[in-house]
C-alpha cells in the first residue's frame, strides 16, 4: 500500500496554491495578489521563497510584476490570447540571449502561416474579410515611413490567422510575427511598398474567392519575398544576391 506522497518545497507549496487560485478563478483577472510581506505572512514563509513562487507564476504567464510604489504582482488573463503573450516573452528572451536565430523563427512562422491563410480561406466570415481590405487600403494610402505601416503589417497577419478559425495556431502566429517583425528589418523604399501591399492584395483576393490553394500560393510569395530582402539587411548584402538562398530555404511542400 502506498502511503507516501512527495513533499513539496515550501516555494513549491506557495506556488501551487497561488496558481489554483487563479486557475479556478477565486483570484481574477486584472486583480492584484496581497504584498510579498502580507503572502510570506499568511504561508508562513520567507520573502524570498514569496518572490521564487512569483517569479515562477509570472515564467508561466499567470501573473505579472509592476514595479514602483504603485505596483505589484496582478493576475494575467487565461485564455488563448495569454497564450501567445506567453510565447512571444519567451521566443524574444530565446532571440536576444542568441540561442535561437532569426532564420529559425522565420521558417516556423513561415510553417504556420501557411496553413493559416489556407484555413482563412475556407472559414472566412464578411466582417473579416472587411477588416482585411480596411488594412490594406490603409497599407496603400500611407507612405513608407509612415509609423503606423509595422502595426498595420502585424495586424494583417494576425487578422488571417484569426480567420483560421484556430485559435492556437493564431496564437502562435501573432507571438512569432512579433520576434519576427519583418518591417523592422526591411529598407522600406518605395518599391519594396509596392510590391508587398500588391502581394497582400493577391493574399486578400484569394481570402475572397475562398480558394485555399490560391492563398497558399500567395502567402508563400509573400513570406519567400520578405525572407529575401529581410536576410540581405541583416548581412547587409543586396538583396538580389540572397534570393536563391532565400527560396532554397522555403519549406518544402509548402506552395500546394
Amino acid at each position: 500500500m502506498e502511503l507516501g506522497e512527495k513533499i513539496l518545497r515550501p516555494r513549491e507549496q506557495v506556488e501551487q496554491a497561488l496558481k489554483k487560485a487563479i486557475l479556478s478563478s477565486k483570484l481574477g483577472t486584472g486583480e492584484r495578489l496581497p504584498s510579498e510581506a502580507e503572502l510570506a505572512r499568511q504561508f508562513g514563509v520567507s520573502r524570498p521563497t514569496i518572490r521564487e513562487a512569483l517569479s515562477s507564476l509570472q515564467m508561466q504567464g499567470l501573473i505579472r510584476r509592476v514595479p514602483g510604489a504603485g505596483g505589484g504582482s496582478f493576475v494575467q488573463p487565461v485564455d488563448h490570447k495569454s497564450l501567445g503573450e506567453v510565447v512571444r516573452a519567451s521566443m524574444q528572451n530565446l532571440v536576444r540571449l542568441g540561442s535561437v536565430d532569426f532564420e529559425e523563427v522565420s521558417m516556423v512562422r513561415q510553417y504556420l502561416e501557411v496553413p493559416c491563410a489556407a484555413l482563412a480561406a475556407e472559414n472566412r466570415g464578411e466582417e473579416d474579410l472587411e477588416e482585411l481590405r480596411q488594412v490594406v487600403h490603409e497599407q496603400r494610402t500611407r507612405s513608407v515611413d509612415d509609423p503606423m505601416i509595422a502595426e498595420l503589417d502585424v495586424r494583417f497577419h494576425t487578422i488571417i490567422a484569426r480567420m483560421s478559425g484556430n485559435r492556437v495556431l493564431a496564437s502562435l502566429v501573432y507571438a512569432l510575427h512579433h520576434e519576427s517583425e519583418p518591417v523592422r528589418y526591411l529598407d522600406l523604399s518605395p518599391e519594396v511598398g509596392r510590391h508587398t501591399v500588391a502581394q497582400h492584395q493577391r493574399i486578400v483576393q484569394a481570402i475572397e474567392d475562398k480558394d485555399p490553394q490560391a492563398a497558399e500560393a500567395a502567402i508563400t510569395e509573400h513570406l519567400a519575398y520578405l525572407r529575401k530582402h529581410i536576410k540581405a539587411a541583416l548581412a547587409d548584402i543586396p538583396a538580389e544576391d540572397s534570393e536563391d538562398r532565400a527560396e532554397q530555404g522555403s519549406p518544402a511542400g509548402l506552395r500546394g
